[in-house]
């Protein structure tokens, strides 16, 4: 009958169908040649583990991208993947094995076996359809010295005059038509990988021929079960020869004999289209599985239907995208292909159209379109009966709970804490982030200070199961889990940071059961630590912890004692720990004064000692600071200005010791050093300096008086000092300078000058009044009329005093 499929010759053996892994072109391929011989099995190189799992592909609930995940038992973080999209020959002859009710198996080697030949780093070894370990890692296979590990997509690209292996696999296999003898494919791939074996001898991994030699000893297996002609093997096109090759049982069994073993488990998981993508480091990973995706599943017409994909996109970014703009784009990737000699428009024809029409040529607009469309953020599913552990059962159930589902591209979270729903997935992601299970990680939010918000930015990935499963060792649950590794942690950690960090995190997840631990820990490793930097880095963690304890209604008294402690032998031992600091040194000290400084009004009533006596104890300190000459400029300087910021220090006062400072006694770089520790950073120190005409006039004068061999000294300094102020403030400052006394003073509310440029003699009563209607409205405040005297009430003074 003309048209009629040819069959296959009688004793022409089992049907080897070699393919690209992930090719949408041998997907189709497979399809039609299984359709035409009906094999009585198929055979799919793959875990012979994942057999028992196999029937889960026909459930309704799986779609793909998913992968086999296997791990060994005693140690979860050995483990592989094995990933199928639905473009994947593998997963296309599972699933017309299912349907068609023919069995189906795997014939690679076993997991059990592949596992324990990874050099047990944790990483996924097996992260192929075709698991290769690292070379050299396995047993002696006895390859040849000159075999070389190559592409064989590569040299067969060269060989046809191509230098882009992708542009020749689509141009011969993605955009052919459906062939005429649908087992023609195959056997010229066949023929081309014996050449390429031939020539480069064995050619792939090392440990190619102890998995081949498996795998024909399992094909044996079926020939003798189903007959010769009655089996069909799935397996990469590289391997054909070798399943092809004439080799004894006893051969390919004295390869296997003494490999190494675990005990391993093995379910499916989903995956990502991302991480199919070669850029991601997968070893048989594609360019772009979105656009192959694309390929396999469009019926027809598939330059339009991703033209117009395309346009959806970037109209959902408020690209005016017009349906025009995809009529030329059309039309140009197809002139583009034919002026190329390509049988049809592929991805580079589309990209420069694209480009050219719909982007204006911008590559900008593409960056999206690649990620988006080209890579994809698919994430496939798996059915609920796939075997988990018990900690990934609990998991799955929390997301359900919480309306939290995984997804593979990356979005922000906004939780209000005071939402019971919200709390619970701050629990939830704070817990996971204990177990290293990092699905969510913390990010700036909308700018609030309040601690009742959070702000989360959310990217699941499939090595987060291999996580979780990790973390299986620790409970069944994710708060058992949790409870066990932060007590773990708590027991072993021997720096005090470490432990008020851990407590941190025990408050943020809400780890009632395991924070006497923590806090025993905490204690006992605050009494035996005398570092003065130490206690000091570890007092804002304790300060935030108790802010969380409020929004969280948790017992943070105890929490607040060891801090009161921590700042009692601050106060004690800082100041002798500022005395003869180095550069670096009195740097990273006055990071640590900034941050005890920022927490010690955070910090709450303990018994026998109030947060005013901490306070109160903290200025004398600072006071200690400034004054003394034995402790380096920039501390001195700095305990100055968070005196003068709080009150706490005279204006008068302040200018004298910037005086003394910078008197022509004081050597020009610790002069440099105390400006730098009062003015610098991003405290606000130029807005002092614009408006306060003495501080400014006493940096001028130290500085026009600094000798000419000191001033390259200090110019680095200065330098640093001022390029952290804002463009606006240095602008102000330089005019001011400009300007100089000849530039005639600031005018006083009376309308008498000061006689120094820029600035009033002090605040204008008047145009501070001006703005207390405005106050009022900002803070909810009543008129000052409707106020009754009495001291529990504001009144404009208090008002003023904030506007000036």
């Amino acid at each position: 009958m003309a048209g009629a499929t040819p069959a296959r010759p009688a004793g022409s053996g089992p049907l080897l169908l070699g393919v690209r892994h992930h090719g949408p072109g041998s997907a189709r391929a497979v399809q039609a040649a299984l359709d035409a011989a009906r094999p009585s099995a198929v055979l799919i190189e793959g875990p012979p583990e994942g057999d028992a799992l196999v029937s889960l592909a026909g459930d309704t609930q799986m779609r793909p991208p998913v992968a086999l995940l296997a791990h060994a038992v005693d140690d979860p973080g050995r483990a592989a993947f094995w990933p199928l999209a639905e473009f994947s020959p593998e997963w296309v002859a599972i699933r017309w094995a299912l349907a068609h009710d023919v069995p189906v198996r795997f014939i690679d080697l076993p997991a059990t076996h592949s596992l324990a030949l990874t050099d047990g780093d944790g990483t996924a070894d097996g992260e192929t359809a075709d698991p290769d370990p690292d070379p050299g890692t396995g047993p002696d296979s006895g390859v040849s010295a000159r075999a070389l590990r190559i592409d064989p997509l590569a040299v067969l690209a060269e060989a046809a005059g191509y230098d882009d292996a992708e542009r020749w696999w689509e141009d011969v296999v993605e955009h052919r038509g459906a062939a005429t003898d649908p087992f023609a494919p195959f056997d010229a791939v066949g023929e081309a990988m014996t050449a390429l074996r031939e020539e480069y001898g064995d050619g792939g991994h090392p440990r190619d021929l102890v998995r081949e030699a498996y795998m024909r000893i399992q094909l044996r297996a079926a020939r003798k079960e189903f007959g010769d002609d009655r089996v069909a093997v799935v397996c990469g096109a590289w391997h054909v020869p070798a399943l092809g090759a004439k080799t004894t049982a006893t051969a390919d069994r004295a390869l296997l004999k003494g490999l190494p073993k675990v005990k391993s488990e093995m379910t499916w998981v989903p995956w990502t289209h991302h991480r199919l993508a070669r850029h991601s480091g997968y070893g048989a990973g594609i360019d772009s599985p979105g656009w192959y995706g694309h390929l396999f599943g469009a019926p027809d017409r598939p330059v339009e239907r991703w033209m117009t994909k395309v346009a959806g996109l970037l109209r959902d970014e408020d690209q005016p995208v017009s349906s025009a703009h995809v009529i030329e784009a059309v039309r140009l990737a197809e002139t583009l292909a034919a002026m190329r000699g390509r049988p049809l428009a592929g991805l580079t024809e589309t990209t420069d159209a694209i480009r050219a029409v719909m982007c204006d040529g911008s590559d900008v607009p593409l960056g999206l379109i690649r990620d988006k469309l080209v890579v994809g953020d698919v994430l496939g599913e798996v059915p609920d009966s796939a075997p988990a552990v018990p900690l990934q059962r609990d998991l799955t159930r929390l997301q359900r709970s919480l309306r939290l589902k995984p997804e593979a591209r990356e979005r922000d979270l906004e939780l209000d804490l005071r939402k019971e729903t919200d709390a619970g997935r701050s629990r939830m992601l704070h817990r996971l982030r204990l177990l290293g299970i990092n699905w969510g990680e913390p990010a700036a939010g909308r700018g609030s200070t309040g601690t009742f918000r959070e702000s989360w930015r959310l990217r699941w990935e499939p090595e987060l199961y291999v996580r979780v499963a990790e973390a299986g060792v620790w409970g069944t649950t994710v708060l058992s889990a949790a409870t066990a590794m932060a007590e773990s942690r708590a027991v072993s950690a021997t720096a005090l940071a470490d432990v008020t960090a851990l407590a941190e995190q025990c408050l943020l997840a809400e780890l009632t059961d395991a924070l006497p631990v923590v806090m025993t820990a905490l204690a006992d490793r605050a009494a035996l630590d005398a570092d003065v930097a130490h206690l000091a880095r570890a007092l804002p963690a304790l300060a935030r912890s108790l802010r969380y304890g409020d929004v969280r209604s948790t017992d943070t008294a105890a929490l607040g004692e060891v801090a009161a402690g921590l700042a009692e032998r601050i106060c004690v031992g800082l100041p002798p720990a500022c005395a003869a600091l180095d550069a670096d040194g009195a740097a990273e000290m006055r990071e640590h004064i900034d941050s005890v400084h920022t927490v010690i009004g955070l910090l709450p009533d303990v018994p026998g000692r109030t947060a005013g006596d901490l306070a109160g104890r903290w200025g004398a300190v600072l006071r200690k600071l400034a004054a003394r000459d034995t402790v380096p400029g920039v501390i001195r300087g700095r305990a100055t200005r968070l005196l003068l910021d709080d009150g706490r220090l005279p204006e008068d006062e302040a200018a004298r010791l910037m005086g003394l400072a910078l008197s022509p006694a004081t050597p020009p770089a610790d002069a440099a050093a105390w400006i730098e520790g009062f003015v610098g950073g991003a405290s606000g120190g130029g807005m002092l300096l614009v408006h306060d005409e003495r501080l400014l006039g006493l940096v001028d004068t130290w500085l026009t008086g600094v000798p000419d061999g000191s001033f390259t000294d200090v110019l680095p300094l200065l330098r640093r000092t001022f390029s952290a102020y804002e463009p606006g403030v240095r602008r102000t400052l330089g005019e001011l300078v400009r300007r100089g006394p000849a530039g005639g003073g600031g005018a006083r509310s009376d309308g008498s000058e000061t006689g120094v440029p820029g600035f009033g003699a002090g605040i204008d009563e008047t145009r501070a009044d001006a703005v207390l209607p405005v106050l009022r409205l900002l803070l909810g405040a009543p008129a000052a009329q409707d106020l009754a005297p009495g001291p529990e009430h504001g009144n404009d003074d208090d008002l003023a005093g904030a506007a000036r």
